[in-house]
C-alpha cells in the first residue's frame, strides 16, 4: 500500500512539472487565456501613478524668482508700490517673489542677461538692447492700455516756452496720432489716462485727491517741434524709448543740431523729467502719455504748469522679457497670475499707479522692428 501512495504521488509531480514547461515553451495556451486573468500581468504595478506625481507638475520650478524693473518714477516710490503686485504673483505661483528697482534700463539688460533677475520690465528700446546683448532672453507679455497695443511719447513745456511754441493758447485736451496727422482732443477722449482725470464708478470724471484738491486738467496745444532751437530738454534715460530714441529721432529729421541748437539732460526717469519742467529747470521735456499723472499728488496743478504741445509716432507697449532657461510652465503662470491679478480692484489699481496696464496680450517680437528701425537710424549700439 506504501508503494502505492509513493506511486502516485511521483506521478503527480511529473504531470505538474511537464504542465508548467508547456506553459514556459509554447504560445498556445496563453492565446487561449481568458481576458480577465491577462488583464493582471499587462497592468502597472498600483505604485507607479502616484510615484510620477509626488514631486508635482513644478517640481523643475525654483524656490524664488526675481522680478526688475526700471524707474518710471521715483526709484524709491517705485520700490514700495510694486510690493503689493509682488504678493499677489508669490500667492498665485506659491513661490517667493521678489521685486527690484534698478538703477536704469541698462541696468536691468545686465541684470536679466546675467540671470541675476528671472523677468524684467522693460520699455521697448530696453528689450531691443537686451535681446540683441542676450539673444536668450524671451519677450513674454505686452503691456495693453485702454485697449491699446502702442503708445507715443509727450513732449512738454513750461508755460512760458509753449507761448512760443504754439500759435494758440493750451487749453484742456491731449494730442492723438489720427490718420496720419497730430489731432488735439478732449483729455477724456485720449486713451492714455490724462493728468487731472480719474476712473470713477461711471467711467472717467474729474480727478480730486482724497483730501478733496481738484487736480488741474492737463493743457495741450498743437505746437512746431522746430522751435524748440535754443532752449534746454530734459530726457529720461538715453534708452528710453519714448523719453529719449524717438524724440531725438525727431528732432533730427528737423535737421536739428543736437550738440549747437539746444541743450540736452537725461535725468533717468520719466517723473524727474517732468519735475525738471515743472520746476523750470528745463524748458521742455519728454516722457511717456501723461507722466504728469506721476506728480499729481504732490502738485495738483501739474497739468496747468507743464503744457503738452507735441507727441512722437507710435510706438509699441512695454513689455515683460524673461530668461530663456525658466520651464515653459512657469513663465505661462506667471503670465496667468497677472492676467488674474489685473481682474481684481486692487490688481487694477496697483498696475495702474505703477505702470497704468489695464490688460495684458502675448508679446510678439517682429512688433519691435519699428524699434530696431529707429535705434538704426540714430546709430545707437548696444554698448
Amino acid at each position: 500500500m506504501r508503494k502505492l501512495i509513493v506511486l502516485l504521488f511521483a506521478l503527480a509531480l511529473l504531470a505538474t512539472a511537464c504542465s508548467d514547461d508547456a506553459a514556459t515553451t509554447t504560445d498556445a495556451p496563453a492565446a487561449t487565456e481568458p481576458p480577465a486573468t491577462a488583464a493582471p500581468a499587462t497592468e502597472p504595478p498600483a505604485t507607479e501613478a502616484p510615484a510620477t506625481t509626488e514631486a508635482g507638475p513644478n517640481a523643475d520650478w525654483p524656490d524664488s524668482i526675481t522680478v526688475g524693473f526700471i524707474p518710471s518714477e521715483r526709484q524709491e516710490t517705485l520700490q514700495d508700490n510694486i510690493q503689493p503686485f509682488m504678493d499677489a504673483l508669490a500667492e498665485r505661483l506659491g513661490i517667493e517673489v521678489e521685486g527690484i528697482v534698478t538703477a536704469d534700463y541698462n541696468g536691468l539688460v545686465v541684470a536679466l542677461g546675467t540671470g541675476q533677475v528671472d523677468f524684467g520690465a522693460f520699455g521697448p528700446f530696453g528689450y531691443v538692447q537686451a535681446k540683441q546683448q542676450y539673444p536668450d532672453i524671451e519677450v513674454l507679455i505686452q503691456s495693453v492700455r485702454f485697449g491699446s497695443g502702442t503708445y507715443h511719447g509727450q513732449w512738454f513745456a513750461t508755460p512760458e516756452a509753449a507761448a512760443t511754441l504754439c500759435d494758440e493758447d493750451p487749453v484742456p485736451g491731449a494730442l492723438e496720432n489720427m490718420g496720419g496727422e497730430v489731432v488735439l482732443v478732449d483729455p477724456f477722449d485720449a486713451i492714455a489716462l490724462q493728468v487731472g482725470v480719474a476712473f470713477g464708478d461711471e467711467g472717467k470724471e474729474d480727478e480730486v485727491l482724497e483730501d478733496g484738491t481738484p487736480v488741474d486738467p492737463g493743457l495741450a496745444c498743437l505746437g512746431d517741434l522746430s522751435r524748440v532751437a535754443g532752449l534746454d530738454i530734459a530726457f529720461g534715460s538715453p534708452t528710453s524709448t519714448s523719453s529719449a530714441v524717438f524724440p531725438t529721432l525727431q528732432l533730427l529729421n528737423l535737421g536739428i543740431d543736437l550738440d549747437a541748437d539746444v541743450g540736452i539732460v537725461n535725468l533717468g526717469s520719466h517723473t524727474d523729467t517732468v519735475a525738471a519742467v515743472y520746476a523750470g529747470d528745463a524748458d521742455v521735456g519728454a516722457a511717456f502719455d501723461d507722466a504728469r499723472r506721476n506728480l499729481r499728488e504732490e502738485s495738483p496743478d501739474i497739468g496747468s504748469e507743464v503744457v503738452v504741445f507735441a507727441i512722437t509716432d507710435e510706438i509699441p507697449n512695454d513689455v515683460v522679457a524673461v530668461t530663456g532657461d525658466l520651464p515653459d510652465t512657469l513663465k505661462q503662470a506667471f503670465y496667468d497670475a497677472i492676467a488674474d491679478y489685473l481682474s481684481t480692484e486692487e490688481g487694477e489699481a496697483v498696475l495702474d499707479e505703477v505702470y497704468e496696464w489695464t490688460d495684458i496680450r502675448e508679446a510678439v517680437d517682429s512688433d519691435f522692428d519699428v524699434v530696431r528701425d529707429a535705434q538704426a537710424k540714430l546709430g545707437i549700439t548696444e554698448d
